[in-house]
């Protein structure tokens, strides 16, 4: 039985991407670097930071990685504030019905803790969220199966008993490597087609067919 819910926050829970796209595309124009289209950007959602970076400008030195990834977070909370990302439908009813039915809602993201835990407070959801674990706090981030892992562990979870949710194939693959079951939304960054490539057990078009996923397990 599935006692354990793991999920993703940017692209599951929060609409960020419009925030994430702008900041990104700000980032690469004041450091002089080739702006990259929505697209190739949103398809780094979900990777660390520094990571996405590598991704867009390949063969950037590691300072000049870290140089952006310092200039984005500058830039994020300027926008932040001008561009205040939004719950998904369902999202905070759909948490509330799980808390209800006695399910441990806990968020793994490649996002900072610190930025994390305050998209949870902003949005008004923190109250359904028992644990929150961000980049800074693993040592391999997304796809790694390590912050599914780590969060097991603290918790007293086995993979039998947990569920990892997100709308990126990472998510899907950070599931699997920990060998928990796992469920794609196709609301988020990524397609249908790419999580069942990445071998999603399940695919829902709104958070609140997870009720129904759960139903029996």
């Amino acid at each position: 039985m599935i006692h354990l819910i793991i999920l993703d926050f940017d692209g599951t829970l929060g609409d960020t991407r419009a925030n994430i796209v702008l900041t990104m595309r700000q980032t690469l124009q004041r450091l002089g670097y080739p702006v990259a289209e929505e697209g190739e950007i949103a398809s780094t959602i979900g990777l660390p930071l520094e990571e996405g970076f590598r991704q867009l400008l390949p063969g950037l030195p590691e300072d000049k990685v870290l140089e952006c990834a310092l200039t984005y977070r500058d830039i994020f909370e300027v926008n932040r504030k001008k561009l205040v990302p939004k719950l998904f439908p369902g999202v905070k009813e759909t948490l509330s019905r799980l808390r209800e039915k006695g399910y441990v809602l806990t968020v793994a993201s490649s996002r900072s803790s610190l930025s994390l835990n305050g998209f949870l407070g902003d949005m008004e959801i923190a109250e359904y969220v028992s644990y929150v674990l961000g980049a800074d706090s693993v040592k391999m981030a997304k796809p790694h199966p390590e912050p599914v892992l780590r969060t097991m562990e603290d918790l007293g979870y086995t993979a039998a008993e947990t569920l990892v949710v997100g709308d990126m194939p990472v998510d899907i693959l950070m599931g699997k490597g920990a060998g928990t079951l796992t469920c794609g939304v196709t609301y988020g960054n990524s397609s249908r087609e790419d999580l069942a490539a990445s071998g999603a057990d399940f695919i829902i078009d709104g958070i609140e067919a997870l009720i129904d996923v759960l139903k029996d397990r």
